[in-house]
């Protein structure tokens, strides 16, 4: 059985109230993708945190022409937003869960603006990007690095790295820990998540972050808060 790379945490509870297992690898069903229950699977939260990835990226230089690459896309929360505004066969994602690109795909089906947007979404749980024989201007991992362990990280940022192109950018969202090494848990404040060294959801130091992206050959810019409803806050890698 392979161990998932990257997802999202599904929000049920088990126990006296521990957070379950990530069950992101879990196939959802026909019916429950029928029934939205997709939406709630990838965290919930869908046109808030959806648009907002959305206005973030044209904050930042995000054109239609661009090539756009969302690693961890699911079922295209969002995607809905990104396929339409982009130019054909500029969208990309990936994903570890089959069912959740099915699940977007019907998601971009109900608006026919998409008819001939043509994107290339494809199943992965190795970051294989270089499958996609295109060079990104921008890739996007938002929840992403809050649910993987650093080594994964680090393969996250080496295959991102192959395929952006020379001047391209790279945001991740994090869980900010005050320092290198922190194995205390963090309550995040205004929510009922708490992040964990060592078990999802992770955090990790600025620091981590710079010495991960310099030794895939990244300069790390933290951009720190930018509204996200669960605390996560902004990194930009770009090549040098």
């Amino acid at each position: 059985m392979r161990i998932p790379l990257f997802g999202k945490r599904d929000r049920r509870k088990a126990g006296q109230g521990d957070p379950a297992e990530n069950a992101y690898a879990r196939q959802l069903s026909e019916t429950e993708i029928a029934s939205g229950e997709h939406r709630q699977f990838v965290g919930g939260m869908w046109d808030e945190i959806g648009l907002q990835q959305f206005e973030f990226l044209k904050s930042h230089g995000l054109l239609p022409g661009h090539r756009l690459m969302d690693i961890g896309c699911g079922c295209l929360r969002g995607g809905v937003h990104f396929v339409p505004y982009l130019e054909k066969g500029r969208y990309y994602g990936i994903d570890i869960n089959a069912s959740l690109i099915e699940a977007g795909r019907k998601e971009l089906a109900k608006d026919t603006r998409n008819k001939e947007k043509r994107p290339d979404l494809r199943v992965s749980d190795r970051f294989d990007l270089a499958q996609f024989g295109a060079e990104f201007d921008y890739a996007l991992a938002t929840s992403v690095f809050t649910h993987i362990n650093i080594n994964h990280i680090g393969r996250c940022l080496v295959e991102v790295r192959k395929a952006l192109a020379p001047k391209g950018k790279f945001f991740v969202t994090f869980f900010r820990a005050p320092a290198p090494l922190h194995l205390e848990p963090i309550p995040r404040a205004g929510t009922e998540i708490v992040t964990h060294f060592d078990r999802d959801p992770f955090h990790q130091s600025l620091r981590e972050m710079e010495m991960l992206g310099e030794l895939a050959g990244f300069s790390v810019e933290l951009i720190g808060a930018w509204g996200h409803p669960r605390a996560q806050e902004m990194l930009c890698f770009t090549p040098v």
